[in-house]
């Protein structure tokens, strides 16, 4: 199984937190185990070392964010990975090509959250261990000097929501998965579940979260709905849906394009891995 096979849900967890790890592996999809933004810098080299041994012990469902390149603690955060065996790592500020090229041996996911990281999405999502790219949009604000990712109703900025397609395009083009940014107001359960519900529809494969009462939205935005699954089956059972010809199905004009969305409907109808 893929990591993103075990379902739409990337929970975030500090990791100087190791009492909350087994909690978190309960209550997502996959668990993002935290060396970056959630640690100060006076903890992250004790909390290191468990990290590595928790991520190590459950390959298809931990990930690890590292520290950026050009920080002082990127080097021990990677040695310290690879002495552990863990699998795959995300890589925050992701600019360059040979920012994941210092990371072989690794599945990596490249975060792509500055005006440079945008920009060069498409070649690092063409990197061979380049599994997956995410964005965000706070830091990318940040980066450019900008005050807010949102406007006054709470959705994207346009220029957000450019980077935002931008990245999803760029792991389209190399066949890489794309998850989604955090919905940083952790009370705007309507606001997350119709991001989560955008996502979904526009190809993302996941989403990230920062706290645990996120993931049933996500979850439920990114499962197909039995009417959804039903229209799929119909449309991939009609005799014409295998020669890639065009057919009526009731009221609707099938073609190339509709039979391939069936088939990514049929195709992500998964179970999530916990409950």
């Amino acid at each position: 199984m893929t990591l993103l096979g075990a379902g739409p849900s990337l929970l975030f967890c500090p990791g100087d937190r190791a009492d909350r790890f087994g909690k978190a592996l309960g209550r997502a999809d996959v668990v993002i185990l935290d060396l970056e933004d959630a640690i100060g810098a006076d903890r992250k080299d004790a909390a290191r070392a468990q990290v590595a041994a928790a991520a190590a012990a459950e390959p298809e469902r931990a990930v690890v964010r590292i520290n950026a390149v050009d920080t002082p603690w990127f080097d021990d955060d990677v040695a310290a990975m690879r002495a552990a065996g863990v699998r795959t790592l995300m890589l925050p500020k992701a600019s360059r090509s040979e920012h994941l090229r210092a990371l072989h041996g690794f599945d990596v996911i490249a975060l792509c959250e500055t005006a440079a990281g945008v920009l060069a999405a498409s070649r690092l999502a063409a990197e061979p261990n380049c599994v997956a790219l995410m964005w965000g949009g706070e830091d990318l604000v940040a980066d450019i000097g900008g005050r807010s990712s949102r406007g006054p109703d709470g959705r994207y900025r346009p220029m957000i929501e450019q980077a935002r397609a931008t990245v999803l395009f760029a792991a389209a083009a190399e066949g890489k998965a794309a998850i989604d940014a955090v919905h940083i107001d952790i009370s705007d359960l309507d606001g997350l579940r119709r991001e989560s519900i955008e996502a979904a529809a526009m190809g993302f494969r996941a989403k990230a979260c920062i706290h645990p009462g996120h993931v049933p939205p996500i979850r439920e935005a990114f499962r197909a709905t039995d009417d959804q699954i039903t229209w799929a089956q119909s449309v991939l059972a009609h005799p014409d849906a295998s020669t890639g010809g065009v057919f009526r199905l009731g009221d609707q004009m099938i073609d190339g394009p509709l039979i391939a969305h069936a088939h990514t409907i049929i195709e992500r109808t998964i179970p999530c891995t916990s409950n």
